[in-house]
């Protein structure tokens, strides 16, 4: 039994209230979380607004709110967040300087990819650090890598707003992604930008993040995509190790 503290805060008490009801329940509307608040439904709505912003809730095609990326599962939580960037700086600023170009950490939230971490390429032209942006994860490299290691059933939830044309590529990309063990991006996402992608598996084995090398397009071709992927590959398995150790 715990005792209300001496200062306790409104609007955090319901925020706090409102996370453990998105762990608890499958999902929720803003009417039924007003209610099981206590609240106006405008309230209940700005508490929801702010959870999805920070990633604590993601909003579905229905309009109800879920659990969001750093609320679900052990390898979304932030401790494990800042294990797996401490871990991966020191292989990513390694890869910058084997190859040249930018690198980036990426994760999956609902249907994009967040960029955890960016190093950027020395070079004169390059890819410039997109830390912090989002991208459909159908098109990014790092979001076709994660999405192929989901189930067919949690692929269709999470892109659910796509259309048929879309899926189809989609279902494409994501069976050449586990043949080949690396996913590509040319200019899907931004002209002049191309990408390639591995994963980065959890001591678990789960793919957890995927570890992206971006550049210029005038500068990526198939020639130097295999060495690019063998890279990629190498590193990632570097991070995954050092992961290990600290498990």
């Amino acid at each position: 039994m715990q005792n209300d503290p001496p200062y306790r805060i409104g609007s955090v008490d319901y925020a706090l209230r409102l996370a453990t009801l998105l762990l608890e329940l499958e999902s929720v509307g803003v009417k039924e979380a007003s209610d099981l608040l206590g609240v106006a439904p405008s309230t209940a709505h700005r508490l929801l607004a702010m959870l999805v912003f920070r990633e604590f809730a993601e909003q579905g095609d229905d309009r109800r709110y879920r659990a969001g990326t750093l609320l679900r599962g052990a390898e979304n939580r932030p401790d494990a967040v800042r294990r797996l960037r401490e871990a991966s700086g020191p292989h990513m600023r390694t890869l910058v300087a084997r190859t040249g170009e930018t690198a980036s950490l990426q994760l999956l939230v609902g249907a994009d990819v967040r960029i955890l971490e960016s190093v950027e390429s020395g070079q004169l032209l390059r890819v410039s650090s997109r830390t912090g942006a989002r991208l459909p994860a159908h098109l990014a490299s790092g979001g076709l890598v994660l999405l192929a290691a989901l189930s067919s059933e949690e692929v269709t939830e999470r892109c659910s707003a796509l259309l048929e044309d879309e899926r189809t590529q989609l279902r494409a990309d994501m069976t050449r992604v586990r043949r080949n063990g690396f996913a590509v991006n040319d200019e899907r996402t931004e002209p002049g930008v191309s990408a390639v992608a591995v994963p980065i598996n959890w001591p678990l084995g789960s793919t957890t993040a995927a570890l992206a090398l971006a550049m210029p397009t005038l500068r990526f071709g198939r020639k130097r995509l295999a060495t690019i992927a063998q890279t990629l590959s190498e590193v990632a398995r570097s991070i995954s190790d050092d992961l290990t150790r600290e498990s």
